[in-house]
């Protein structure tokens, strides 16, 4: 049975609570700011307890699978994990057959991969995960039409957030501006932030009187640099192509990676640390793309016709708000997304957390009820753990190279993240712990499944293959894309 099946027999045997509609004082409303696919994934979260969802954005929302002036990072790689492809099928079932009609791609995890990790590259084993690969604009696109669709929901553009109403022990709206200058409060029993890395949240509380959120920063210097090309005739259904650097290595982390996307283009990234940067010159990509551990990336687009100018982006600084830990967290305001924290694009969990996230918001709410005592600060340490899984990958790798700013790793992470290398390295020649790291990757399984006795006896134990010498691509993707096999990178 296929995961889309999966999900839909899970939905349809499932008996979600509906709202009774309701009027007047009565009228169950939720507000949610930010119509990105956190805010759009959290409106979906709350359809069975409101009666009311008002989802405030202050663009234009496209009608089609097109850019918006408030997402500018849409230029650059964007997957979604299978954790986080499950979470949004849980909550939109059908919407991962929606995306594959539109053009993304089920990719099989490592089947349809060609990864070089830290340690070596992967073997392309029998599936043991899966990512969804498409452009960020169709991935939210279809998010959107299935949200704005369900009863109930209002969606309120070319409208800006101007504060949170209510006190440091309630918070009971927010106080908007229309794009005529009109100003307006729209009650709510429950806020939603998902506002994104912009979100002025720690101000808006603030104001209200509650306590400071604690923020921690880790900052590699990392610039990335996307274009996208059209692929060679006959590469629709390429691998996803990737590598990565090694945070041991005493010098900037240079990674690049081609993501087969709809329309047969391949959206390709480039990425540098501190001291190693892509610059946006059109004639230094491909020569980027060689300079990394492997030049496979460069040698693939050599054969493709670019598309597009060079976007870069600088705001890739991993940033966590430790709202969870707020001990008087007023009730009626939730924060999930980038709002909450922002990781290193290059791992793509951004998405996934966001959609897991959102599912935690919605189990909270279905158990306790839209305005139930204690019920914000439930959902805000439930929706912290898949933020925190996902900060210890990022930050545990990116404080290592060289000129990194943030907390220094203590005595426990450095040793782990020892065993991590050898699990790493033992992953390219033993399919189990192949699998493992996957599941974690993926958001799949927590970190702590790493360290099961099984997982830890095969480390142990090391890869039981030797490493591969060239990127694992067959003798058909190589003569695609370069004309001959004799011309393997």
């Amino acid at each position: 049975m296929s995961e889309p099946d999966r999900a839909h027999e899970t939905h349809e045997t499932r008996q979600p609570h509906r709202a009774t509609p309701r009027h007047g004082a009565d009228l169950r409303r939720a507000v949610v700011i930010g119509g990105g696919m956190a805010g759009m994934l959290a409106a979906a979260a709350l359809r069975d307890r409101a009666d009311a969802i008002t989802v405030v954005e202050r663009d234009v929302l496209p009608a089609e699978p097109e850019p918006r002036k408030g997402l500018p990072q849409a230029r650059h790689v964007h997957v979604l994990w299978s954790g986080g492809a499950r979470a949004v099928e849980d909550l939109l079932p059908g919407v991962t057959d929606r995306w594959l009609a539109a053009g993304a791609r089920r990719v099989p995890l490592p089947t349809g991969l060609v990864s070089m990790q830290a340690q070596g590259w992967i073997r392309r084993w029998s599936e043991m995960q899966f990512m969804i690969a498409c452009s960020r604009d169709l991935l939210d696109w279809v998010v959107r039409e299935e949200v704005v669709a369900l009863p109930g929901v209002n969606v309120l553009e070319r409208t800006e957030l101007l504060g949170l109403e209510g006190g440091s022990t309630r918070v009971t709206g927010v106080r908007v501006r229309d794009a005529e200058g009109a100003e307006r409060v729209l009650e709510a029993d429950l806020v939603v932030d998902a506002s994104g890395r912009g979100s002025r949240a720690p101000a808006w509380l603030a104001s209200l009187g509650v306590p400071q959120v604690h923020e921690e920063e880790v900052d590699s210097g990392l610039v990335y640099a996307s274009r996208i090309f059209r692929a060679p005739e006959g590469a629709e259904d390429y691998p996803v192509v990737n590598v990565q650097s090694d945070a041991r290595e005493p010098r900037p982390g240079r990674t690049t990676t081609i993501v087969p996307i709809e329309g047969r283009r391949w959206q390709v990234t480039l990425s540098g640390t501190r001291g190693g940067q892509p610059s946006s010159a059109a004639d230094e990509f491909e020569a980027f793309a060689r300079s990394v551990r492997h030049p496979v990336v460069g040698e693939l687009i050599a054969h493709a016709e670019p598309l597009t100018d060079v976007a870069v982006s600088r705001s890739t600084v991993n940033r966590r708000r430790f709202f969870e830990k707020v001990r008087e967290w007023p009730e009626g305001f939730v924060a999930l997304g980038d709002a909450v924290a922002t990781y290193n694009p290059v791992y793509g969990h951004g998405l996934s957390v966001a959609a897991q996230g959102a599912v935690a918001l919605r189990e909270n709410v279905s158990v306790h009820g839209l305005a139930a005592p204690g019920l914000a600060q439930r959902v805000q340490r439930a929706v912290a753990r898949p933020v925190a899984t996902a900060w210890d990958l990022a930050t545990g790798q990116d404080i290592l190279y060289p000129g990194a700013v943030g907390k220094q790793p203590g005595l426990a992470a450095k040793a782990l993240r020892r065993y991590v290398d050898r699990l790493l390295l033992t992953a390219t020649g033993r399919p189990r712990i192949t699998k493992a790291f996957f599941d974690v990757i993926t958001l799949s399984a927590p970190v702590t499944s790493l360290v099961r006795p099984d997982i830890v006896l095969g480390v142990l134990r090391g890869p039981r293959r030797p490493p591969l010498d060239t990127p694992p691509l067959t003798e058909r993707e190589l003569t695609t894309v370069v004309g001959a096999a004799a011309d393997r990178p």
